[in-house]
């Protein structure tokens, strides 16, 4: 038996998912509260976040809490093992290309904006120390955690759920999911579709997991319109504006929920390069192309 509690946060909607139902009110207290603290630290959007501050002093040897010290040391990780495709640099990218605000409160239509192609700062000028939780970026550098935090909220959520509950916990969060602990008997029933909020139907390809993580990142879901122009959330660092790619959505299995989002993300930036990156890296995917073909790579099981 399983029960699960939803919610929404970080501009997504959660779901916490319990094998052991008495505990599903800690469960989901605990996951609130790993949320409450990422988005206080990582929040793009939030005038009283700790990166909305580290964003207005450029130059200068900000001392960061241990959550968002951690949370760039994870980003930074992200770029360096994508060879700089998934980059917190675009934070000025996305503002400029109207992404301002949490994704509920941004207006679907709106007014001209001008992009104009500017290579994003890039993740090499930032300094950070770890160990001394001191960060530096450069003049004109906004960093933008949106993916990697969001994954790294469910890692830290479905720990804290699993150390609060026992038995096996599914957290999800819009798209990114982690597990732990023991899973049902079959396993996490996962339907994969381009869209997380779509209700469950038996239509749909889903796959099993027991442990670890699963990430969709998509260029059809968050997306609004400026002056009849289409834009996205995925942005290419080469060149700031949003990415064009032969893949609208690319869902991946990795051991933690950040390594498959950084994975899902790098797969639609890097475009034609993306599935033999991933055969190389051995992290199972489905890629979904612009015609809505179907592209299975490094193992990811066969439709049913």
């Amino acid at each position: 038996m399983i029960a699960a509690a939803d919610g929404r946060a970080l501009g997504a909607g959660v779901r916490v998912v319990v094998t052991r139902p008495a505990a599903l009110v800690a469960a989901k207290a605990a996951v609130d509260g790993v949320l409450r603290a990422i988005d206080e630290a990582c929040s793009r959007f939030r005038a009283d976040s700790e990166l909305t501050a580290v964003n207005a002093a450029p130059e200068r040897d900000n001392l960061v809490s241990p959550l968002l010290a951690e949370a760039v040391e994870v980003a930074l990780r992200a770029a360096r093992q994508t060879g700089g495709a998934v980059d917190p640099t675009v934070g000025r990218a996305l503002r400029l290309a109207g992404y301002d605000r949490d994704y509920d409160l941004l207006p679907a239509d709106g007014g001209p904006l001008v992009l104009t192609a500017t290579p994003v700062a890039g993740w090499r000028g930032v300094r950070l120390d770890p160990g001394r939780r001191r960060l530096w970026l450069p003049r004109g550098v906004e960093l933008d955690l949106g993916a990697t935090a969001k994954a790294l909220a469910a890692d830290k959520a479905a720990r804290a759920a699993f150390e609060a509950a026992g038995g096996g916990v599914l957290v999800s969060l819009g798209g990114d999911i982690a597990v732990r602990g023991e899973p049902p008997a079959q396993g996490w029933r996962i339907q994969v579709g381009e869209d997380s909020s779509a209700p469950i139907s038996e239509s749909e390809e889903a796959v099993s997991i027991r442990e670890g993580g699963l990430a969709t990142s998509s260029t059809t879901v968050r997306r609004w319109t400026r002056a009849g122009t289409s834009l996205h959330h995925i942005l290419d660092p080469k060149t700031g504006l949003p990415v064009v790619s032969p893949w609208r959505t690319a869902t991946v299995a990795a051991g933690t929920c950040v390594a498959a989002n950084t994975a899902s993300t790098a797969a639609i930036v890097m475009g034609a390069e993306a599935p033999a990156w991933l055969e190389t890296n051995r992290l199972p995917a489905r890629l979904v192309d612009q015609q809505g073909w179907i592209h299975r790579v490094a193992g990811w099981p066969a439709g049913l």
